[in-house]
């Protein structure tokens, strides 16, 4: 592959947070429960999300640290419960002053906020009361985003309705590693992403009704998907699983409807599993006045999957320690996702497969024309840091995040606009069920004191935002 080095001048250089990884203080100023405090504080928990990085107290810290090192943009999230205690109803003034001195640091800082109304963290009411598989949580959500664009829209510019709407049902109904913990249940899964398709849609539609200053699109993890052989029954697998992870919500946001080939796949896996979709008219209506209006996509890339057939019953196994090796995920009526010996993997069993952003970009600009911009809203290394003598060599984040990078660059050459590039993550976070062991971040948080030491990452990626290029390992001093 031919060498991509030099980004374009307005390139965004962003690293990426969400509330309920970062945030802590849980219970302070009036925030209700999420989904996740109920899972996180169960008797026999190994962790919790306090005090997390502590981002609630030292945010001023982490915004310095940012335009310190050159970071230009980051992802937040507003938590829902800080803003609507019981998801719905009165209003707590204490949130709304956060993010409002939250935002408003963003900026004095020079570090652009790209805001996410939900990031997996489901008030507790409504998830207890059937989650996104309940209709009437379309029109609360609306409710709350109503609430943040009058609040903070003069001033966010960039909006995402939800991150990664695929993980919620993926790992709460089918994979079971996050809450309510259920699997193999596909029908649930796919009713669950329709509807929050219809929520995104609905939101979107009265974001531009509100005429504000900025703009709005969506971040979905897009997954690669690679058929293991040549195989017809491999390469429906691949299909299959393609299907429901990535263009089932990317034909709704982008092409206002599924189209026949997505249902018909679709269909097949709910078929199998004795599963139906409820749709309504109107859902339609909202999908196609959405997809002529959304602003950009958010595309957070980590790895693909490799599919073979499959003919039996589901089996999964969530490596959530880091115990190289022991994954398994196989699924009735879709396939089964193996390793590849030639590709390397994360401790996490998680494939480092750089072409498959590459081959992701490509896919969006030929098969969603419309999606204006794209920004690589997460991409980033799981690992194990060393803490020695006060620094952190992560040498082999550096190199997972470059070969991604030439891939983006690569992308761009050939004519696919991404604008930007925020890094999982920014500082060291909460990352669900894996814990506190798994770190993204450029910036290392003791978690013992909340203090933050600048990773070699960190010291590479400040050379190259100021280059405006891809940097060489050797050429960082630290």
């Amino acid at each position: 592959m031919a060498t991509f080095k030099k980004f374009p001048e307005d390139f965004i250089f962003g690293g990426a947070t969400a509330a309920y990884q970062v945030e802590g203080a849980t219970r302070e100023d009036g925030r209700g429960p999420c989904a996740w405090d109920d899972y996180m504080n169960r008797p026999g928990s190994r962790f919790t999300a306090d005090p997390a990085s502590d981002f609630y107290h030292k945010y001023k810290e982490d915004l310095q640290l940012s335009h310190d090192f050159g970071v230009n943009g980051i992802r937040i999230s507003i938590s829902w419960t800080r803003i609507l205690p019981e998801g719905k109803g009165a209003i707590n003034q204490a949130g709304i002053d956060y993010y409002n001195d939250l935002i408003n640091e963003c900026i004095k800082q020079g570090v652009e906020p790209f805001v996410t109304l939900h990031h997996f963290d489901t008030p507790l009411p409504f998830f207890n009361n059937g989650h996104w598989l309940n209709r009437d949580l379309i029109d609360y959500f609306v409710d709350y985003a109503k609430i943040c664009f009058e609040n903070f829209g003069d001033r966010v510019k960039k909006w995402a309705t939800f991150n990664e709407p695929w993980s919620i049902p993926q790992n709460g109904y089918i994979a079971g590693n996050f809450p309510p913990h259920k699997q193999f249940d596909m029908p649930s899964a796919i009713q669950m992403m329709h509807i929050m398709m219809v929520a995104h849609a609905k939101a979107v539609n009265l974001y531009k009704s509100m005429n504000l200053p900025g703009q709005i699109g969506i971040v979905h993890t897009l997954e690669g998907k690679v058929a293991m052989t040549d195989k017809p029954e491999d390469i429906h697998a691949r299909d299959l699983d393609d299907a429901m992870a990535n263009r089932f919500m990317l034909d709704a946001c982008f092409h206002g409807g599924y189209d026949d080939e997505t249902m018909a796949l679709i269909n097949e896996i709910l078929e199998k599993n004795d599963g139906k979709l409820v749709t309504y008219p109107e859902d339609f209506e909202e999908f196609k006045k959405a997809a002529e209006q959304i602003d950009f996509l958010g595309m957070n890339y980590y790895s693909s999957h490799f599919l073979q057939a499959h003919d039996g019953e589901s089996m999964i196994y969530n490596n959530s320690t880091g115990e190289k090796g022991t994954s398994v995920f196989a699924l009735k009526g879709v396939g089964a996702r193996v390793c590849n010996p030639e590709v390397p993997t994360t401790d996490w069993d998680w494939p480092i497969y750089p072409v498959g952003m590459y081959n992701q970009l490509k896919r969006i600009a030929r098969d969603y024309p419309n999606y204006k911009t794209i920004y690589i809203s997460e991409n980033g290394m799981g690992y194990k840091d060393d803490f020695i003598d006060g620094k952190i060599d992560d040498t082999p984040r550096i190199e997972y995040v470059t070969q991604h990078l030439e891939y983006i660059l690569k992308a761009v050459a050939e004519g696919v606009n991404v604008k930007g590039y925020y890094i999982w993550s920014l500082m060291d976070v909460l990352s669900w069920s894996n814990g506190y062991n798994k770190r993204y971040g450029l910036f290392y948080v003791d978690y013992n004191d909340q203090k933050r030491y600048p990773k070699k990452s960190a010291y590479w990626y400040k050379l190259m935002t100021e280059r405006k290029e891809i940097v060489p390992i050797e050429d960082v001093e630290y």
